[in-house]
């Protein structure tokens, strides 16, 4: 059975077990064998690379849509449960009631789980790894070199280990190191994206965190080139922020690319006529870009005489401001159950 004509056999195997459900213990086991991280329609995404690359959207399109279905018959099941609860005799209808709550996910999450079915659909993988890293990974293998103040005391957070540990460790500035573990332990093509929290001494204010989530992308093949990077960048804002929206490269630094660029998109506010958030530019910076250089590619003994790579980075808190208009990015993390609740 090829996975296409799985989803299918998934959807009637779902219908089955829904009609089945008698219990809120039976309802959560079916959501995590279905929804879960780890479950069925994670792991068809997953086999996404196994599909022909030209009907990629219309199984990326069937197994949203099967994922949204299965959502709104799981509310609509714990709906009944709930119903039929409350038609129990042995409920005393004469005593107070309790003030429920409506839960919801956080806005970050809802953004992250966006960017992370934009960038499935077009076959890249998920890969993480830990928040807690070493030197090496963080700085070494990146072609960070020992004067660069990202290494300062004042800008990366440095953990006390025991003396016996031979190595230093931080916690990761940003989920690059992502890409060297998975680099190290793959060969290419490599095609993945690695969403996480991250974490560098800024001191709190509206736009800064010393803890804050991003998303990496990596793409490491023969024959990878500038325009693959900017097609699939392109591709994925305009997913994001509407069809209309544009994007612009401009030349910058960074250590493990090379060349290197920023990212900037068309202000969503403005459609880029100039406005107070864009500071009447036209433009909102988004993230840096650009090809993998060669001595990292060296360093996790990959040959950059036969592949080139890309690779890119964007805050999720970046792109949540944009989308439901925060001024302020401390609102993500104070836990103000009336900022919440619009979600």
């Amino acid at each position: 059975m090829s996975i296409i004509d799985n989803i299918s056999e998934v959807r009637r195997r779902f219908q089955s077990e829904a009609d089945k459900t008698k219990n809120s213990k039976d309802l959560e086991q079916l959501r995590i064998t279905f929804l879960g991280r780890k479950g069925l329609i994670s792991s068809m995404f997953e086999r996404m690379s196994e599909i022909d690359p030209k009907d990629r959207g219309v199984f990326g399109k069937s197994l949203n849509e099967f994922k949204t279905y299965v959502s709104n018959r799981l509310d609509e099941v714990g709906l009944t449960l709930k119903e039929t609860k409350s038609r129990d005799k042995s409920v005393d209808f004469s005593l107070p009631g309790i003030k429920s709550f409506s839960g919801g996910l956080h806005p970050l999450t809802l953004v992250m789980d966006e960017i992370i079915d934009v960038f499935r659909g077009m076959g890249f993988k998920v890969e993480t790894g830990p928040e807690a890293e070493t030197v090496y990974y963080n700085f070494d293998a990146l072609n960070t070199l020992d004067w660069h103040p990202a290494r300062d005391l004042t800008d990366t957070f440095y953990l006390d280990v025991p003396a016996d540990i031979p190595l230093n460790w931080v916690m990761r500035t940003e989920t690059s190191p992502v890409q060297i573990r998975v680099m190290e332990n793959q060969k290419p093509p490599i095609r993945i994206i690695a969403p996480g929290k991250t974490y560098r001494k800024d001191k709190p204010d509206a736009s800064h965190s010393p803890y804050f989530m991003q998303v990496e992308g990596l793409y490491v093949d023969k024959g990878v080139t500038m325009a693959d990077l900017k097609g699939t960048v392109l591709a994925f804002y305009r997913a994001i922020f509407g069809k209309d929206t544009k994007t612009r490269f401009r030349p910058h630094f960074f250590p493990f690319t090379e060349p290197s660029a920023e990212v900037d998109v068309s202000c969503i506010f403005c459609k880029g006529e100039g406005c107070r958030v864009c500071k009447q530019s036209g433009w909102l910076e988004m993230g840096g870009s650009g090809m993998v250089d060669p001595i990292v590619l060296e360093g996790v003994g990959i040959d950059p005489e036969i592949y080139t790579g890309w690779a890119f980075g964007l805050g999720i808190e970046r792109i949540a401001m944009f989308k439901y208009g925060v001024d302020d990015i401390r609102l993500f993390y104070e836990n103000d159950l009336r900022f919440l609740e619009q979600f």
